[in-house]
């Protein structure tokens, strides 16, 4: 039997879960990190994208994050973000509309252009689609 330490995932507008999980994979500044019972305190900054747990019992899960910080602590592993959502909850033909949306916008470059807006638009959507993709291959693997 795993290992299973106390995860909770929380945005601003709520609550997304909280339960025991062998495993929480999530993208870092520093990249990809894999944290499981017995992993050293630590806290980071997350990079928008998706997040996957394994739940106590092994069934997986991912969710959506626009960024945001993970805390371990010796008990506790703490998601904050401004917005997440499950996995399921993503709409890819708004996603591939903001993602497309973005791209004429940083090739068609006006005068009023911001730059910044429109790699940050483009940075979410590509995002999105990528969890969309895992929850793609996870559901792919259970066949």
């Amino acid at each position: 039997m795993s290992s299973t330490v106390q995860c909770d995932i929380v945005s601003a507008e709520q609550s997304l879960f909280s339960g025991l999980v062998e495993l929480v994979v999530a993208t870092g500044s520093q990249g990809e990190l894999g944290v499981a019972h017995g992993h050293a305190p630590l806290l980071t900054n997350l990079k928008p994208g998706p997040v996957r747990i394994i739940k106590k019992g092994g069934e997986e899960e991912v969710f959506y994050l626009s960024g945001g910080f993970l805390e371990i602590q010796p008990n506790v592993i703490s998601i904050l973000a401004d917005t997440a959502l499950r996995g399921d909850d993503l709409d890819e033909a708004a996603a591939m509309s903001a993602k497309i949306k973005a791209e004429e916008a940083i090739t068609n470059q006006s005068g009023d252009f911001d730059y910044s807006k429109a790699a940050s638009q483009l940075a979410v959507a590509a995002a999105q689609l990528k969890t969309i993709d895992q929850i793609r291959k996870k559901l792919g693997s259970k066949k």
